[in-house]
């Protein structure tokens, strides 16, 4: 009987986001439930925005959430390297084959060709897409170009008619139409893989049985199957997970909603209760109990209990559940020892005492000068924003532009945000100190505070995107006019 292989493959360019625990969840339970095994990959290929302290990041989230991997980075085994940027040789020699099968072929386009091509289509009302130009290239043409040493790509062939026919698991049968697949770039002209190629590769060679993922990669199937079917392989069983939804029902995101597992670490979540809240996105134990355990959620587990419809990240649920840990699962020793590891952590405390000693006088002080270190969203209202200078719409769209500015930021340092806000005040014609006075409310929740740049460098991110988006409800909000207003001034600065 052939060994259930499931796996999860993050790319480390960004912060450690809700919906990688959360499919990874579906992944470890799905695979130890029927004893198999549940792989961890990095795939790095994107040289410009992978980073090693994403990588480090994301590897500490999912151990802190309890979702241990049984092969991948720090647990190697027989299909390794585990890491995307360590197997270019694979690579190479698999679109080799694919060349050498009449399967795949250079491109030569230009960046500019290829966006005047898609404008015109834009313009045309036609489907977005390449239009096969270098396909029309001679042996003799495409030899020269190569021995010349000229720039290209490796596009995949997609046949012209007829449709993609296959079955998923949690969906049924789905057909999709050729007309509606592009010409897939397999290999960048830098000799790295694209998420298509590799990621097909890399599942075939480390014998995944089942890919269970975010249905955004459905309209992929196609271009995956088709590879799968010029490789001569046998394509693993598909599941499309729903996707995580903001109460809007809109695809959960940083803009509408923390999403960052390391801001729910921050903000004094329990592991347990954060991976049994995933839990609950879209599946239930039979009994209907909603606080259960990793070990529980396996033992129960069963995809048919998935629900197709978008589940809704909820943080007033996750606050109950939370609670319920919290109350029911910790004894009075046990509170206290997790309060103090959350909030007296020593790195962090490290950084904070230098900023508020020189203020006290007695350790009574301490709370006062930094307490919303460790607090929830600083309680305001329109007053704590009182200016004689600075009008509420001029408020806002201080918040909003620093919001973007931070949001531009890497790495996260005080030097970087110092510079960002320093060139946003200039860009706006604004004194440093008139900028950075409703940052200073939005953040601390007193016009008057510690240094604002080491605040915010110590907070990170996510807790001042979701303290600066508080500050704008708070002063009335930003209507989508207005938004729309405000971005195109913000692109402006540029």
């Amino acid at each position: 009987m052939t060994q259930i292989r499931t796996r999860i493959a993050p790319s480390p360019t960004g912060d450690p986001h809700v919906g990688t625990a959360y499919i990874a969840l579906f992944n470890r339970c799905f695979a130890h439930k029927n004893g198999g095994k549940f792989i961890l990959r990095i795939e790095d290929t994107d040289r410009q925005r992978s980073s090693a302290k994403s990588e480090a990041d994301i590897l500490a989230a999912l151990q802190w959430l309890g979702l241990s991997w049984d092969e991948g980075p720090g647990c190697e085994g027989e299909f390794g390297p585990y890491r995307q940027s360590e197997r270019s040789e694979i690579y190479s020699a698999h679109i080799e084959k694919l060349l050498l099968g009449g399967f795949a072929f250079p491109c030569f386009c230009s960046a500019q060709r290829l966006t005047e091509l898609r404008h015109q289509q834009m313009q045309d009302k036609q489907a977005i897409g390449y239009d096969g130009r270098c396909l029309q290239l001679s042996e003799e043409e495409v030899s020269s170009r190569l021995e010349q040493g000229m720039d290209h790509v490796i596009r995949m062939k997609i046949p012209e008619d007829g449709a993609c026919e296959f079955d998923d698991l949690l969906r049924g049968h789905i057909s999709i139409d050729w007309s509606q697949v592009d010409m897939q770039v397999l290999m960048k002209s830098d000799g790295l893989p694209t998420y298509h190629f590799a990621n097909v590769v890399d599942d075939h060679l480390m014998q995944i049985t089942h890919v269970i993922r975010g249905e955004e990669w459905i309209n992929s199937m196609p271009k995956h199957l088709l590879l799968y079917q010029y490789f001569g392989w046998q394509a693993p069983i598909f599941c499309h997970m729903p996707l995580l939804r903001n109460p809007d029902k809109s695809k959960l995101s940083k803009r509408k909603n923390p999403t960052s597992i390391g801001y729910y670490r921050a903000m004094g979540y329990l592991p347990e209760a954060l991976l049994n809240y995933l839990g609950l996105m879209g599946w239930s134990l039979p009994s209907g109990e909603e606080k259960f355990s990793l070990q529980e959620m396996t033992d129960n587990f069963d995809l048919e209990r998935v629900s197709l419809g978008g589940p809704v990240f909820d943080t007033e649920k996750l606050d109950w559940l939370n609670g319920r840990y919290i109350r029911e699962d910790l004894s009075d020793h046990e509170f206290a020892q997790k309060f103090a590891q959350w909030a007296f952590d020593a790195e962090k405390v490290k950084r904070i005492i230098p900023l508020i000693k020189q203020r006290v006088e007695r350790f009574s002080d301490v709370v006062g000068l930094g307490g919303f270190f460790i607090s929830d969203l600083p309680k305001l209202d329109a007053d704590s924003f009182q200016h004689q200078q600075l009008a509420t719409e001029t408020l806002l769209k201080i918040l909003q532009f620093s919001l973007w500015r931070l949001e531009q930021i890497s790495p996260w340092n005080r030097d970087n945000i110092e510079l960002g806000l320093q060139t946003l005040a200039a860009d706006l014609q604004l004194k440093i100190r008139e900028l950075l006075f409703p940052l200073f409310v939005a953040i601390s929740g007193a016009a008057v505070s510690t240094s604002v740049f080491d605040s915010m460098a110590i907070l990170e991110l996510d807790i001042c995107r979701a303290r600066i988006r508080h500050a704008i409800a708070v002063l009335g909000g930003i209507s989508k006019k207005q938004a729309k207003s405000l971005e195109r001034k913000y692109r402006e600065l540029d």
